[in-house]
């Protein structure tokens, strides 16, 4: 009983949709349980009663988690949204003349336009305005291993209550995936939640962010 409890709540906790209704009382415990036993290759007669126990346990462990959810949902309805079109994430080799980089920073910055360096392990994104990814892929036009244009930026500005609820980023990754829409980039700073997306996007976007 405890190997099908926990190969149950692990296929359970592995399918974010499936647990998802779980928690909010809309699957059938029977055909959650038939359909684990066939994907996970139990014999159903022998596993099928187990398993269906193990459903009904997990539900009462993660029920809570929909309180957890209404302050998500809080927190989102009471978040501004800002756009910027005109966005490009150049990727750079990691080995750039790093100096040169920032003086098109402070150039940038200087202009109230759009700039952000991710530094990564083994590669750079900028993620710039059209004006000065020009100057970007002219310093470095030798070092750039990938190009995304016409993108846009849509800045979430939170109330300070995100800093210290946990499962609001994972909430939106799931929002957006869900509805078939690609994040290039994520990136946060204090209150303000920046997701990078496809221009054609963001109509879809700004539909599904009207909390």
């Amino acid at each position: 009983m405890a190997n099908i409890t926990k190969l149950t709540e692990g296929y359970i906790a592995e399918h974010p949709f499936v647990k998802d209704c779980l928690k909010k009382g809309l699957i059938n415990y029977s055909s959650l349980a038939r359909q684990i036993c066939l994907d996970l290759n139990l014999d159903a007669k022998k596993s099928f009663d187990a398993v269906l126990i193990a459903c009904r346990r997990f539900y009462n462990k993660i029920k809570s988690e929909a309180t957890i959810e209404k302050k998500i949902l809080e927190i989102l309805k009471n978040s501004k949204i800002e756009v910027k079109n005109k966005i490009n994430a150049i990727v750079l080799e990691k080995n750039i003349f790093f100096p040169n980089l920032i003086d098109i920073e402070k150039e940038a910055k200087k202009s109230m336009e759009t700039f952000h360096i991710v530094d990564g392990a083994t590669a750079i994104t900028i993620i710039v305005s059209d004006e000065f990814a020009v100057k970007i892929k002219q310093a470095f036009r030798n070092k750039i291993l990938k190009e995304s244009k016409d993108l846009v930026e849509v800045i979430l500005k939170s109330p300070k209550q995100i800093e210290t609820t946990a499962g609001v980023i994972s909430y939106l990754y799931s929002l957006l995936g869900e509805n078939d829409i690609n994040v290039y980039e994520t990136l946060s700073c204090w209150t303000d939640t920046i997701f990078l997306i496809e221009e054609k996007d963001l109509s879809k976007v700004m539909a599904l962010l009207r909390f």
